[in-house]
């Protein structure tokens, strides 16, 4: 079967015309061949691994400069550029040993530079290292990221946080396309499945030059999975088991490529009984399931890059109201409960030319919406449809500036289908444009950009003027001028300097326009306001690094002033046994930031210590507190590798302690949190025993059973503490 898919994908592409090619071997400083070493071109999806003579090829390579990255476990990774490639080219590369982490290329960033380049500081994180703290969900892992946290409801549904902000002020990417989920609401998390994603980049602060309204507190940006090498056939499966809520997680994926196809499919199957607190008591109706399907497939000459992908995820959740009742370990979702549906479809293309390039992104997203609540009937039924569009044309080279000018835009609509309303049918339209540049001397890069939008929302009146769940019409447009500027140099050759001054807007959301009814997920009467203006901030971001072969420090400092920032403040009154909030503004500000460190001391190459600490204080122009800002929190980990004869390589063994200190500056209908401490072990590697080779990877999260209650959990108000203990046993098999 593996041979006959090989020859299928060989059979198409034996008709098209091979043109340039690049070559080389890779060694160490000794110069040894290296073999598996991963050579990858981002542009074109398109990579391939050195043989036992440390020798790769590539072919159908277009007439233009182009990025290849060297990588290899244990080694510095080397990003090159090949300038104005020609029919044959030669490209040797010495790789040396190094111990902490690769200098990743930043896919969510303008000109796509390697990190040590790159004007802004950027957290990028792969999934697999996610993965090895053994957390259940994809937004728990993000949580672990310094600087980012989440609102969350039990194990099943959270939102992130980035540096205090929220909801519609942080943008998710996925495949390179906005995603868009009605994440104006509480009651249900990403819509992202962990499986088929390759790595996050966490943009922490206004990227709206970029990415246009609602990326004014942050991006996460996701990269999906690599295709397989040229000319192989890839196939492996994965299986975890959670202890604490019965849980299980498989996934299987196949891909394959020639040297200009590429196919990739991945389903995954996700299920939890409702989570244990701390002494064995369960959550009632916390339980859920998630189905997850992934494909892909590419197409690259020397003309033009192209890949469309589609990704279907389907979640039944469980809404927890009665608190710690009926007792269970059924993964059958009781009422209330939801269902949401997302299709995601993606296509991207790059056209090569000579000396510059045109990127364009198109996507559809399709979100479906129902909560249920005593039977199969959906009271409330909501479709969101999304067709987004981004088209980047990068100039010509000057010199060292590089140039991109780009328009993007948006078409959205929101229909309602069953009998309760949360928000109006309405329309929403984006459109952007935008130009940037970046100057590169010696140590030094300077990146400026200015950028336009507008946004025009649209709404349908609905029920009796005055009573509960009637809106009236609006027909709303918003315009916003925003810049980034930024610096970065190298005081010396260890020490990294970064500054970056930024401006960011967001458009008031339909539930802060149009609300006017009780919001089941946060048990309130909320009443909107038409008149709400666009929330516009400009932040200040500077980040310091000193690394060297075994010491690494870095502080991230930041300061957001927000104008116009919209929130709910209670009125003192009570409809329908809800207190009534209304959508206020007021002028804002955030400050914190980061700081940490991590150790690798000589001679002992097989320990690491790191340490991060993370704060944000956020205070309305009267100096009383915003809602929703997270506890500071101190996370160190202690980590070791070894390998085990040859049953046992890439062995790690980590215990991580993570305090969360408590949480006093509350807003005035917020109550105070207390802090906690958690310890978490793992330990994992890849097993070799004959001719089978996995990894496995266990670990113990919240070991000592701690009763805990997070300052952002939703069901603190009921007083119903976290997840208490839990085991995590996964395993992947390369077939």
């Amino acid at each position: 079967m593996k041979k006959f898919i090989i020859a299928l994908f060989l059979g198409f592409s034996a008709m098209l015309q091979a043109q340039n090619t690049l070559s080389g071997i890779v060694t160490n400083l000794q110069n040894e061949p290296l073999k598996g070493v991963s050579v990858y071109a981002s542009e074109l999806h398109k990579g391939t691994t050195t043989d036992e003579n440390g020798k790769y090829t590539f072919s159908n390579l277009p007439n233009r400069n182009l990025k290849i990255s060297f990588t290899f476990v244990g080694f510095a990774t080397q990003n090159k550029t090949i300038n104005s490639l020609q029919k044959e080219n030669t490209l040797d590369i010495i790789l040396e040993e190094a111990i902490f982490e690769m200098d990743e290329v930043i896919v969510s960033t303008a000109f796509n530079k390697i990190q040590s380049q790159n004007v802004m500081k950027v957290e990028h994180e792969s999934i697999k290292n996610l993965q090895r703290k053994g957390t259940a969900t994809l937004i728990e892992g993000l949580a672990t990221i310094p600087g980012v946290s989440q609102v969350s409801t039990g194990t099943s549904i959270g939102k992130p946080v980035i540096r205090g902000l929220s909801g519609n002020r942080v943008l998710v990417y996925s495949q390179g396309v906005r995603m868009e989920n009605q994440q104006f609401g509480d009651e249900h998390g990403l819509g992202l499945n962990d499986s088929g994603i390759e790595s996050v980049e966490v943009i922490k602060g206004p990227a709206s030059l970029l990415y246009g309204s609602d990326a004014l507190g942050g991006v996460l940006y996701f990269n999906p999975e690599k295709f397989a090498d040229a000319n192989t056939f890839k196939a492996n499966f994965s299986q975890k088991y959670f202890s604490n809520t019965a849980g299980s997680s498989s996934s299987l994926g196949l891909k394959t490529s020639t040297d200009n196809w590429k196919f990739m499919a991945r389903g995954s199957y996700n299920t939890h009984s409702d989570y244990k607190i701390a002494g064995g008591d369960r959550v009632t109706n916390t339980r859920y399931n998630e189905t997850d399907f992934k494909t892909g497939i590419g197409y690259s000459n020397a003309k033009f890059s192209s890949v469309l992908r589609y990704n279907y995820n389907e979640l039944d959740l469980g809404i927890p109201e009665d608190g710690i009742s009926d007792q269970s370990t059924s993964k059958k979702t009781g009422f209330p409960k939801q269902g949401v549906f997302n299709h995601l479809l993606s296509l991207n293309n790059v056209f090569f030319f000579e000396k510059s390039k045109l990127d364009v992104d198109l996507g559809y997203v399709a979100n479906d919406r129902s909560e249920f609540e005593d039977s199969n009937v959906a009271v409330l039924h909501m479709k969101l449809k999304t067709f987004n569009y981004n088209a980047k044309y990068h100039l010509p080279k000057m010199g060292k500036i590089e140039t991109i000018v780009g328009v993007q835009g948006m078409y959205q609509t929101n229909t309602n289908l069953g009998e309760e309303y949360l928000i109006p049918d309405a329309v929403t339209n984006d459109f952007g444009f935008f130009g940037t540049a970046n100057y590169e001397w010696k140590s030094n890069v300077l990146q400026a950009g200015l950028r336009f939008d507008n946004r025009k929302v649209t709404t349908d009146a609905q029920g009796i003027a005055g009573e509960e769940g009637s809106f009236e019409a609006i027909d709303k447009s918003y315009d916003s001028f925003n810049a980034s500027l930024g610096y970065k140099t190298n005081l010396a050759d260890d020490i990294t300097l970064r500054l970056n001054v930024a401006s960011g807007f967001r458009a008031p959301n339909l539930a802060e326009l149009t609300s006017n009814g009780v919001h089941e997920g946060t048990n309130r009467y909320e009443v909107g306001n038409s008149n709400l203006k666009t929330e516009q901030n400009v932040q200040t971001d500077l980040n310091l690094e000193y690394k060297t072969d075994h010491f690494e420090f870095f502080v991230n400092g930041f300061y957001n002033h927000i104008n116009n920032y919209i929130y709910t403040s209670p009125t003192g009154e009570v409809r329908d046994e809800n207190a009534v909030f209304d959508y206020v503004q007021d002028n804002a500000k955030l400050y914190g930031g980061e700081i940490g460190l991590h150790f690798h001391p000589h001679p002992l190459d097989w320990l690491h210590f790191e340490t991060s600490f993370e704060t944000v204080t956020g205070e309305k122009q009267n100096g009383d507190y915003l809602p929703l800002i997270p506890a500071n929190n101190w996370n160190n980990t202690i980590r070791t590798e070894f390998k085990i004869k040859n049953w046992l390589e890439d062995g790690f063994a980590t215990l991580n302690v993570s305090s969360t200190f408590n949480q006093k500056n509350v807003s005035g209908f917020e109550t105070e949190s207390n802090g906690y401490n958690l310890v978490n072990l793992g330990f994992g590697g890849t097993v070799k025993l004959g001719k089978t080779v996995f990894d496995v990877n266990i670990n113990g999260n919240n070991l000592f059973d701690k009763r805990y209650i997070a300052h952002l959990s939703r069901l603190k108000t009921d007083g119903i503490p976290n997840i208490g203990r839990n085991i995590v046993l996964g395993v992947n098999f390369n077939l």
